[in-house]
């Protein structure tokens, strides 16, 4: 469910840009941003995170860094799966991606607007509403929720708890299927005793839809793999002028990121993974 961290590895391989030397490469690869729209790539369908109606949280922000650079938001929609890389920001018919996590090399990662985590999602008033990390021994014989091939999966099969686990698919078209929303359904109805959901996805879809949950990130694991990532926006490699204009940006609406994100329900924290942060 962590979009760049773990779809990015199924995606196609990067398409070259066909370039004679570093002077010509820099020329073309400003030429490509777009000056006259805010150009964003983005699933139409992949709710909390991005909607073709405008819904979604990265929505705001893409309205809002449209608002601060004086453009009109245009959007290329395209299924989050294989290709997505390949057939939006590669093709250069969009010019940046809202949420990537740092470090992969498809894509030249902005400074990161966000910090969070992979989080257990259990009901407010059950007998896990106390757990804090995937080795409690209360987990011991529950049925959990995971997404298959998700970095918590291996913290489930190192406790114990995969055997019960139910499994969710990951590379998926969202327009035809919802792997968290059918999670947190089965949650409700007693099929799972407990959800793992990347924090962005599961915090605001447990504020809008499911009251009866509470969400607690998961950020007192001992061992790897790791379950918090820095978020970033993703653009073309080589765009280092745009990279640095999206980063200013970043930088100087911090408050602003914020407050969609946590009004969103997005779990955030700092930049170490090791606390959360809380509003205003």
């Amino acid at each position: 469910m962590l979009r760049s961290a773990l779809l990015a590895a199924a995606l196609s391989a990067p398409v070259g840009l066909l370039v004679e030397g570093a002077g010509s490469a820099a020329a073309q690869t400003s030429d490509l941003v777009s000056r006259s729209e805010f150009r964003v790539c983005a699933d139409p369908a992949n709710l909390p995170l991005s909607h073709e109606n405008g819904s979604g949280f990265e929505n705001r922000l893409a309205e809002l860094f449209a608002a601060k650079l004086e453009r009109p938001v245009a959007y290329t929609w395209f299924p989050m799966a294989t290709g997505f890389v390949r057939n939006t920001l590669r093709a250069n018919r969009c010019d940046v991606i809202m949420g990537y996590a740092q470090g992969h090399e498809l894509v030249l990662n902005t400074n990161h607007y966000m910090t969070s985590a992979y989080a257990l999602i259990v009901p407010k008033d059950g007998n896990l509403a106390n757990v804090k990390t995937l080795t409690d021994a209360s987990l011991k014989g529950q049925r959990l929720g995971i997404v298959a091939g998700s970095p918590p999966a291996s913290h489930l099969a190192r406790n114990g708890l995969i055997a019960k686990a139910k499994p969710y698919h990951l590379f998926v078209d969202r327009r035809v299927e919802s792997p968290a929303l059918d999670m947190l359904k089965d949650l409700r109805a007693g099929n799972i005793d407990a959800a793992v959901l990347w924090g962005p996805i599961g915090g605001p879809l447990v504020k809008s839809d499911f009251p009866e949950f509470q969400i607690t990130p998961l950020i007192n694991e001992a061992h790897p793999p790791r379950l918090f990532f820095r978020i970033t926006m993703g653009v073309r490699p080589g765009e280092k002028v745009w990279q640095r204009k999206l980063n200013s940006l970043i930088r100087r609406n911090r408050n602003e990121i914020n407050t969609i994100l946590l009004e969103a329900g997005v779990p955030l924290l700092d930049d170490m993974g090791t606390e959360t942060l809380k509003g205003d």
